[in-house]
Order: structure tokens, then C-alpha cells, then sequence
């Protein structure tokens, strides 16, 4: 089943109410691809929602043009904004809850890497310490401990409806996402994240030299930078996904 890529206008606005979008046309059988862009803004788990002083903080940087959007799927917090695009994945999966995440977490690292790869940016998944919503599947740049993230992956399952002649398989929507840094400024999007850290006490702080963009690898590659960087990693995420299946389940 190839996926569908849908027209950014479609879903633009609230990122939640794009993510029920998504999850909706998964659940009635449909593979679909979202590439998007938000304003300046930041996302969080819902399990920021133990912190009392979330919805002040929220309030906050509301009142300075930055909002704060709570998304569906797990992690920590991430900066939104100019030079970041994000992928979004949606697709049935009829498999035991959560049984196949790593393969989900691999099938996205693999497209984002390949896409990359066409620019000649060499990509690899791992976690990286000190960097903004860490996991095992960034998609990282640079060898072993001097590796950068490049970009964060995130998932969510959500049961679907199917006749009860078909339950001894659940069939689950599944969202997968990654936030990919183009040309942002590492500095700005790693203070941002830290004061609204410390707006709600959670005891996090990340690291501006534990995050790269696009634009800054390809300068160490001493490759040359395009004008149109971001139309180009579109362009090259769009072909990759062109070719794309669903991750093997069997």
C-alpha cells in the first residue's frame, strides 16, 4: 500500500486536531504522509500534565507569540518554528498494542535517512544524550558520542473499529512522526525549550551542541548550501515517500 501525501492546507491550524485527522483516515484503512511546517511554537506530551505550573507556563508563552501545543504521542518537549518540517505517518496496523514500535521507529528513520542521503547528509538512529525529547530513534549525525540530533521520532496507537469476526487481530491506527531541523538556530530553539523547562520546574535542560540541522551538516561536509535547502529536503522526503511501503509486519 503506497501512502497518500496530503496538501499541508488540508490539515493546517491546531497540530492535535491535524493528528485526529490523521489517525481518523489510518483507521478506516488509508496510509497517509503529511510534510508541514508550524509557526513558532512548542509541543508536549500529554504527560506534562503532572506539572502544576503547566498551564501557566502555557499561558505565558502564549502571551509572547509562542504557543503550546499538547500532542498525542509520548516523549518531551520540542521547539517548532522556521527551519524545522515535519513528517507526519499514518497507517493501519494489525498487530498486538505496540508490538511492532521499533519496527515503526526503523521504517520512519529509514525514510527520513535516505531522503537525506540524496542531499548528502549521512544519517544513522541513535539516542544522544543532553538533546531535546532524547530517544533511541533519533536520527542522528556524527560518529558514536560526538553524534548531533537531526531529528526526533515519536509514535502513537490508537485501537480501530473492525467486525467482530476480525478482533483476534486488533487493527490500530498508527502515528508516526519526526521532527526534522532544516536551517533553525540551535541556539534560539534549545533557550526557548529550556526557559519553558524552567517555567514549570521539571529539572530539564538541553544542549545546543547536541543538535545539528541540515544546513549545518552539509557546511562541515564542506558541501554548499541551496537558497531553497528547505524545498529541496521537501522535495526529497516527498520522492522518498513516492517509493515507500508500509513497514514490514509479518
Amino acid at each position: 500500500m503506497p501512502f497518500v501525501l496530503l496538501d499541508p492546507a488540508m490539515l493546517a491550524g491546531d497540530p492535535l486536531d491535524a493528528e485526529e485527522a490523521l489517525l481518523a483516515r489510518a483507521g478506516s484503512g488509508d496510509a497517509v504522509a503529511h510534510i508541514w511546517t508550524a509557526p513558532v511554537s512548542l509541543s508536549v506530551p500529554r504527560s506534562y500534565q503532572r506539572y502544576p505550573a503547566l498551564a501557566d507556563a502555557r499561558a505565558s508563552f502564549a502571551r509572547r507569540g509562542c504557543p503550546v501545543w499538547q500532542r498525542l504521542s509520548g516523549g518531551g518537549l520540542v521547539p517548532q518554528g522556521p527551519g524545522i518540517v515535519n513528517l507526519s505517518l499514518a497507517y493501519p496496523v494489525r498487530a498486538p498494542m505496540g508490538a511492532l514500535a521499533d519496527t515503526v521507529y526503523l521504517h520512519l528513520c529509514g525514510i527520513l535517512a535516505d531522503a537525506l542521503q540524496t542531499l548528502g547528509v549521512l544519517t544513522h538512529h541513535q539516542a544522544v544524550n543532553g538533546s531535546f525529547c532524547d530517544g533511541r530513534f533519533n536520527l542522528a549525525w556524527g560518529p558514536g558520542n560526538d553524534a548531533r540530533k537531526i531529528a526526533g521520532t515519536a509514535q502513537y496507537w490508537r485501537r480501530a473499529p473492525q467486525p467482530a469476526d476480525e478482533r483476534d487481530t486488533p487493527l490500530y491506527a498508527v502515528l508516526a512522526h519526526a521532527v526534522l531541523l532544516i536551517d533553525a538556530d540551535p541556539v534560539e530553539i534549545n533557550e526557548r525549550a529550556n526557559a519553558f523547562e524552567a517555567l514549570i520546574g521539571s529539572g530539564r535542560r538541553y544542549q545546543e551542541m547536541k543538535a545539528v540541522t541540515v544546513a549545518q551538516a552539509l557546511a562541515y561536509e564542506c558541501f554548499e548550501i541551496p537558497a531553497d535547502l528547505h524545498a529541496r529536503v521537501c522535495d526529497a522526503l516527498a520522492a522518498r515517500l513516492a517509493r515507500a511501503s508500509l513497514p514490514e509486519t509479518g
